[in-house]
């Protein structure tokens, strides 16, 4: 007979009424939908402690065989977000210069998006996140994680909300190909790879979003209930 590993009673668990249940989602639904890409950052200082709480929000996410493979750089030095401004440009200038391509740019025009990423430097903080394909919960580089893209997607997601939740605004920044990040970050690019490039602050005064951005699909073009 198989050994059953050590468990722990589940102690945390609140369950609500039905009622209850559908306030809070409903409650939940309209603080999310107020969360919007911004590209105009304010200069206004973030405390480190708040970007520390809502990354170890991020670090409750499930992941495959509980092996946590993501790392999270925060950074708020001057002179560092000026260096990842300086690559994610020069990448951007050839990425909208053709390297896109004429249907990828076509997508991209109702944003009004460009290579221009000041905000890479104005924003108080960049939390650049890497997936990890190996080194288990003991952080042992012998060790191979599993479902890495998965579980660093649903960790990513979790500072998202976690950040928003706290009062701040977002941006998500994939400049490819990213691997600068791991240089000027100073990883192990064999072990960390970069993954997303967050752009963290308060909107700046008079901050906008584009029309596009806010149309959804309706809940019966994404779901089905069977």
């Amino acid at each position: 007979m198989k050994e059953v590993p050590p468990h722990l009673p589940l102690t945390d668990f609140i369950e609500y009424s039905e009622e209850e249940m559908l306030a809070r989602a409903k409650q939940h639904y309209d603080e999310i939908k107020r969360r919007h890409s911004i590209r105009q950052f304010s200069d206004r200082a973030v405390s480190r402690t708040l970007i520390e709480q809502c990354i170890q929000a991020a670090a409750t996410a499930p992941s495959g065989a509980n092996h946590q493979p993501w790392h999270f750089v925060a950074i708020s030095s001057p002179e560092v977000k000026a260096q990842i401004r300086h690559e994610a440009e020069a990448l951007e200038r050839t990425f909208y210069e053709g390297r896109a391509g004429e249907e990828w740019l076509k997508a991209l025009e109702p944003l009004g998006t460009d290579a221009d990423k000041s905000y890479l430097e104005r924003a108080p903080w960049l939390i650049a996140v890497f997936s990890q394909k190996r080194g288990g919960i003991e952080n042992d580089a012998s060790k191979t994680n599993y479902y890495v893209h998965e579980s660093v997607g649903i960790a990513t997601g979790f500072l998202l909300q976690a950040l928003h939740h706290a009062g701040l605004g977002t941006l998500t920044h994939t400049p490819k190909p990213m691997s600068f990040l791991s240089r000027v970050c100073g990883r192990d690019n064999d072990i960390d790879r970069p993954y997303m490039l967050i752009v963290v602050g308060y909107p700046d005064e008079g901050a906008t979003i584009p029309l596009h951005s806010i149309q959804k699909k309706p809940l019966d073009e994404i779901s089905s209930f069977l």
